[in-house]
């Protein structure tokens, strides 16, 4: 009977312990949200960025795999500290593409493969998007007085805003 209770509430996302580090319930949910929602973007971008290194041609072919390659890593690991930080709140991460996809205002990659130089525009738009939904995350953070998930994405900032600043000094 346990179990069916456990399945339920991992199916909906919501809170599955009881947790005590010093945020009310509802302030946890709210910032487990938000953070979904910086995974869900960051997974969304990664996937995007991981296809591009794999893809990209063209004159500054090693420039741009190796760069992509960095970038990709780099999320690759942050999704991993986003998740674990959902976790840490009480709450399941999400865990599909389709939820993923849901809660992400990233827009997915497709099968083309476009120019590198619209591969470094696309991902130009998508660093500055994840910096400026990022800062409306760290607000939710901060009114729930969530120092430890405020830490993870003022980084997450740093490194996107870094990120695009990079990709837009290639665009000449």
């Amino acid at each position: 009977m346990w179990l069916m209770s456990y399945v339920s509430n991992m199916n909906k996302g919501d809170t599955i312990m009881s947790v005590d580090i010093g945020i009310e319930k509802d302030d946890r949910e709210k910032v487990a949200e938000a953070l979904s929602k910086a995974l869900a973007e960051t997974y969304a971008i990664y996937m995007k960025t991981h296809g591009y290194h794999w893809n990209v041609t063209g004159p500054q072919f090693r420039t741009l795999h190796l760069m992509f390659e960095e970038q990709y890593r780099d999320m690759w690991a942050a999704l991993d500290e986003l998740a674990e930080r959902i976790r840490a709140l009480g709450v399941f991460a999400p865990g599909s593409g389709r939820r993923m996809a849901e809660l992400s205002k990233i827009e997915e990659g497709d099968n083309d493969v476009p120019s590198a130089e619209v591969m470094i525009a696309n991902l130009t738009k998508d660093h500055e998007a994840i910096a400026s939904h990022l800062r409306d995350f760290i607000e939710v953070a901060d009114e729930a007085d969530d120092d430890g998930t405020e830490d993870l994405l003022i980084a997450r900032l740093q490194f996107h805003e870094k990120t695009a600043w990079m990709l837009r000094s290639m665009q000449g």
